[in-house]
């Protein structure tokens, strides 16, 4: 049988341990610092963003908890290929599922791999920990320099 939990546990280690995209993009067309006051975490988010509004790159690099590094791995395997206006559609997605109630199911078909953390909701102080890349990269998008999940 499917076990989500099984799965967002095994999915944290592995994306914690082995990040994708993980370093500086330069040069980049966008980037963001992102900081949750809650835990520490840190990150710098690097976008490169064509004249057509596509992500056609994205990396990070900084320090956090597990599920904060997880979380921005998943995040910019997800907006690779995206345009900006598909990201902020994504953004909202995320955003809900993981600020929704424990007993709705997220919604696997929209948001594909990025399903798996809606495990962050049984932890409600790690809330702020998954959607902190997600915050960071609409800051980017939006030409902010900062984002915090105070």
């Amino acid at each position: 049988m499917f076990d989500l939990h099984s799965l967002y546990q095994q999915v944290i280690v592995d994306h914690n341990k082995s990040p994708r995209n993980y370093g500086t993009l330069s040069p980049c067309s966008h980037d963001a610092e992102g900081y949750n006051p809650l835990c520490g975490d840190q990150l710098h988010l690097y976008l490169e963003i064509d004249d057509d509004d596509v992500i056609k790159q994205a990396r990070f690099e900084g320090e956090g908890c597990a599920i904060s590094t997880a979380s921005a791995s998943l995040m910019t395997q997800a907006i690779i290929g995206l345009t900006t206006e598909q990201f902020a559609a994504l953004f909202d997605a995320f955003h809900h599922m993981a600020t929704s109630d424990t007993q709705e199911a997220p919604d696997q078909e929209r948001l594909g791999k990025l399903a798996v953390l809606a495990g962050v909701r049984e932890f409600p102080s790690r809330i702020k920990c998954a959607t902190l890349c997600w915050h960071t990269a609409k800051a980017a998008i939006d030409g902010q320099p900062s984002a915090k999940t105070e």
